[in-house]
């Protein structure tokens, strides 16, 4: 298993990345192992609301008080009788809470056998050790790996030879205890110390000697700050320092620069701490005052500066350099290459260049120029095409590439020798552009930690493909599979697909293959499309966009129109879907269900625009883009109806919530997971965390045309009255800092007011007493949630499996 990694490993040191990520948005994904159906319970019902019965437990769902409270604005005026809830102190709210987990637990008890079944088939897929190719960075090589039987990953280090030679590698088995491996961070331990473990930040020093982390070990996500000493393992003394969002550290190696989040979850604070005895006071180095922007700080791939404005990392107490004016709506990301500023930015273009791009474009400057209005333009995108991220290295510059909506990675070669004064495109530039599969949903950076290195790594990623690591060396125009995620028990006719397979999708692209790449037929991964069909189709959604749907099935196991299927959705913040491999599915497929992913407005597209025109005001456009690819599904014959389901995380639920209000009979059920479900009224409240940071998402209901958008769609408020409603699992954290834990209790009892009597003793609520907005994350713990998950769906949508 390679990065399965890629939901049991957090690999924050060997990550690095300069794309913006959402607050809100989720860190795992769904999927499904489904076998034979659970047997009858002794408490059944018969429902006009189903064709076919479904057991639930004798005893009825918990009902909460009702506190009378009115809610007013723009002339309108609203009831919230669960407003309570948001007391999470109360002892009621503590009582209902466990009050819902007992009749969760009563509801699904006649799933035990078939949540152990599943259980037990997906550890059978499991390797018993998992770990990661090494990563050499400096002198060392590091690597994490899960040990045989424990849930989370161990941080490790070895120190490389100088000489790649047999007659090195003969003196290194020598020489075994000097390159002994060092365990610099063991999961597993902080777990068992604290019962929970969230490593959000790991920092390297330049100088390799410390480590700097940050560590959650309640769920709250509080992080507080550990410097550790890895000369001697020791983890070094000071003043509790607690909220630390993101570390830098300088060129000395005895600075380190963090941010820190305020009250409502916004960096703000800018402070730096010094590895010096007697040291107690931090230096505050920036403070943002306007709560409507945060501040993030990274450092350049050189570690030569520290970007929150700009720090010469060199000397960092020198004071902070402004990029350019603040306008809103305006980024820009820097790298730094032997004196030169690669700034990656959407600022608006000198008024002699015309450009239709709104997007990123790339410039560069001089660094004692960065104040200039006089940035060299190195390049546009060109049509049908949008920069999404950037990476330079000592001899090359990557760039994250979209294209008609599928994902490519070229390198140039550096130093840029540009000084004409049109308008350059990115073929002017002699690019390599990277052999990548065109069924690769997913294309992810690997960790590529070296300034120094000509090979960049990159996790590739489908619904048929298991992860795939890949090394490409920029320099040879040449590249070799290191690592492909191991299947346990796959089926057997997985083919080996050759890279000349990937090469040729090139062609499809309008991208010309390159004659350099030599070992085009020396490498060969595990392709699993000869078993399972990935089809990607365009969907007309009310206002005749078209949206992409990536649908997942069995030829073998598949019947038209006689399916059960599961349709995921997201759709904010700018995040793509994730569409990479899950072995999980296996299961799901091979007993003819069908498994799709709507890439809705909101989400993340070929162009920010697709983000854009499904937020704000225009965020309906994802719920009708989410509905429409429902219906394609159940018209096309792909799902059976009224045996179509819904997924949602966190901010999707807004999504799903909705699509459930408008169009209860297309969904037969739904899981929601964390969920934001109450958007009107935590968005007036702007004491809540991210509240004030969602209104560019959502926008701000304190004006008329946003409130009555947000109104119209919002999940909690529009629940239909006296309507059937589809079964639903809601799972909810109460140490969730993100996502309130009443909002997932308060939608649950509207629901009981609301629906019917019948349907609403199949909408259940789990909630984790101690855990935070990304649960438990443990390997095998994982398993148990998915399971308890899985074999909801079973239940409620009444398949046979056998």
């Amino acid at each position: 298993m390679v990065l399965g990694l890629r939901n049991y490993i957090d690999m924050h040191l060997l990550s690095r990345s300069v794309s913006n990520t959402s607050l809100r948005a989720h860190s795992f994904s769904l999927s499904f192992a489904l076998i034979p159906s659970i047997s009858a319970s002794s408490s059944s019902f018969s429902s006009k609301c189903r064709a076919e019965p479904i057991s639930v437990p004798s005893q009825p769902p918990p009902v909460p008080k009702r506190v009378p409270f009115t809610l007013s604005l723009h002339g309108h005026s609203w009831q919230d009788p669960y407003h309570w809830m948001r007391n999470t102190n109360d002892p009621d709210f503590l009582n209902y809470l466990n009050q819902e987990n007992s009749y969760a637990q009563a509801f699904m008890a006649d799933t035990g056998s078939l949540q152990r079944t599943l259980v037990a088939e997906m550890k059978n897929r499991m390797p018993s050790k998992v770990s990661t190719p090494v990563e050499c960075f400096g002198p060392w090589l590091y690597y994490e790996y899960i040990p045989e039987g424990k849930e989370y990953p161990v941080l490790c280090r070895r120190l490389q030879t100088n000489k790649p030679g047999w007659a090195e590698k003969i003196l290194s088995y020598v020489k075994a205890e000097f390159r002994r491996e060092e365990i610099l961070l063991d999961w597993n331990e902080i777990a068992e110390k604290h019962g929970y473990v969230h490593v959000g930040q790991c920092r390297i020093s330049p100088d390799h000697n410390f480590l700097a982390y940050t560590l959650d070990a309640t769920g709250s996500e509080q992080f507080m700050l550990q410097i550790k000493d890895l000369r001697n393992g020791c983890i070094i003394p000071m003043a509790p320092v607690n909220g630390i969002v993101s570390l830098a550290w300088a060129q000395d190696c005895k600075t380190l620069f963090y941010t820190i989040a305020d009250e409502n979850q916004r960096p703000y604070r800018v402070l730096c701490t010094k590895l010096e005895p007697g040291n107690t006071d931090d230096t505050l180095v920036f403070m943002e005052n306007d709560p409507s922007y945060c501040v993030d700080l990274t450092s350049t791939k050189d570690g030569k500066f520290i970007t929150v404005y700009v720090v010469d990392a060199t000397e960092p107490l020198n004071g902070l350099q402004r990029v350019h004016e603040r306008v809103s709506g305006v980024k820009y990301f820097l790298e730094h290459h032997f004196g030169f500023f690669y700034i990656l930015t959407n600022a608006p273009m000198k008024e002699n260049i015309k450009c239709s791009h709104e997007g990123l474009y790339l410039a560069r400057c001089r660094v004692g120029d960065i104040q200039s209005t006089t940035w060299q333009n190195i390049f546009y995108p060109g049509k049908d095409t949008c920069i999404q991220d950037v990476d330079i290295f000592n001899g090359h510059l990557v760039l994250f590439l979209n294209k008609d909506g599928f994902p490519m990675i070229c390198s140039i070669d550096l130093p840029v020798n540009v000084e004409c004064k049109h308008q350059m495109l990115i073929e002017d530039l002699n690019p390599w552009f990277f052999p990548i599969p065109s069924n690769s949903c997913s294309v992810e950076p690997g960790s590529n930690l070296d300034f120094m290195s000509s090979v960049y790594r990159v996790v590739l990623s489908s619904p048929v493909i298991p992860d795939v690591i890949i090394d490409y060396d920029m320099a040879r125009r040449t590249f070799s599979i290191v690592q492909q995620e191991e299947v346990l028990g796959a089926p057997s006719n997985a083919r080996s697909r050759s890279s000349g397979y990937e090469l040729d999708t090139l062609q499809h692209r309008g991208i010309e293959k390159d004659a350099k790449d030599k070992n085009v037929e020396l490498e060969r991964w595990k392709d699993f499309s000869s078993t399972y069909c990935c089809e990607r189709k365009e969907v007309i959604s009310h206002d005749g966009i078209q949206v992409p749907l990536t649908i997942l099935y069995s030829p073998k196991a598949w019947k038209s129109s006689q399916s059960p299927g599961i349709l995921h959705g997201y759709g904010a913040y700018g995040e793509v879907l994730d569409k990479s491999w899950r072995a999980d599915r296996l299961s799901l497929l091979d007993r003819g269900w069908v498994i799709a992913f709507a890439d809705v407005r909101g989400g993340g597209g070929d162009d920010h625009s697709w983000h854009k025109t499904g937020n704000g005001l225009f965020k309906q456009n994802s719920i009708h883009d989410f509905v429409s690819c429902g219906k394609y599904l159940i018209d096309e014959g792909y799902v059976q109806r009224d045996q179509l389901s819904a997924i949602g995380v966190s901010a999707g639920c807004l999504l799903i919530g909705a699509a459930l209000n408008m169009y209860p009979n297309l969904f037969r059920a739904a899981i929601l997971k964390v969920p934001f479900l109450d958007i009107l009224n935590s968005l007036l409240d702007p004491s809540l965390p991210l509240t004030m940071l969602d209104y560019e998402e959502f926008g701000n209901p304190g004006i008329k045309s946003e409130f009555e958008c947000i109104s119209s769609y919002c999940p909690y408020k529009n629940i239909r009255p006296r309507g059937c409603h589809p079964s639903v699992l809601v799972t909810a954290s109460f140490n969730d800092s993100r996502v309130g834990v009443w909002e997932a209790a308060k939608w649950v009892a509207k629901v009981r007011d609301s629906a019917c009597s019948s349907c609403s003793r199949s909408v259940i609520l789990k909630t984790n007493m101690s855990g935070g907005h990304f649960g438990e994350g443990g390997r095998y713990i994982q398993c148990e949630e998915l399971a308890y998950d899985y074999a909801f769906l079973v239940k409620a949508m009444g398949v046979d499996m056998n």
